[in-house]
């Protein structure tokens, strides 16, 4: 073999490896496998401070759910300590078992940081939930450990969270690239939400904005 067949077959075999460990980790089709479940306005159940009208913190308008809310805005309730929200709490799809999926197109605008967008709610204490994904400075992350996608701002993306209950796991894909696998928190009752839920260091206006929202379990 002549040693510009070896070159040859050299640079091949780097391109098949690099496709291998690259190509491989691709945009996948996470619904796969799953069923979607039917869902309609009814199953959204909108949390917002309890003191202020639901036009002024929320609109629907051309499939698209905005949802707003103020750092110095009250809770969703009067007895709650926690911080403002303004947040779609999905209904009728609570679950204790199973692998389940929440599918939908998120955007965050410029200037809106330290705040959840999305949560799996439910967890063994002393937490309450199993997965928050939070904007931070034009970053998404889980919870404040991992970066999920950078340079989020003024952009739609395609958010896929996998809860496998059994399996105590969480998967997160964002258009259809996974970005994050990591171990559950327990808990016996789970539910998704998305919106807008104040954090630490949050800014004065908070705002995120979903369409498409969809929710699928295993089959």
């Amino acid at each position: 073999m002549s040693s510009n067949t070896y070159i040859v077959f050299y640079i091949s075999l780097c391109f098949f490896w690099l496709y291998k460990a690259i190509g491989s980790r691709g945009p996948i089709d996470t619904t796969l496998g799953f069923a979607s479940q039917p869902l309609d306005q009814s199953n959204f159940d909108i949390q917002k401070p309890y003191d202020v009208p639901l036009d002024q913190r929320y609109n629907f308008i051309n499939g698209v759910h905005k949802l707003w809310v103020f750092k110095t805005d009250k809770p969703h309730t009067r007895v709650s300590k926690t911080k403002p929200r303004t947040e779609i709490r999905i209904r009728g799809y609570d679950y204790s078992s199973g692998v389940w999926q929440f599918e939908a197109y998120g955007y965050v605008p410029h200037g809106t940081s330290g705040v959840s967008i999305m949560q799996v709610f439910g967890s063994n204490p002393p937490y309450s939930t199993t997965t928050m994904l939070r904007a931070y400075r034009n970053n998404l992350y889980y919870y404040r450990k991992h970066v999920i996608l950078s340079n989020i701002y003024n952009k739609w993306f395609r958010l896929n969270v996998i809860h496998d209950v059994e399996g105590n796991t969480v998967k997160v894909y964002i258009d259809g690239v996974l970005k994050y696998e990591g171990g559950g928190r327990g808990g016996k009752s789970h539910y998704f939400k998305c919106g807008v839920y104040s954090q630490d260091d949050g800014t004065l206006y908070m705002e995120s904005r979903w369409k498409n929202i969809r929710i699928l379990k295993q089959t």
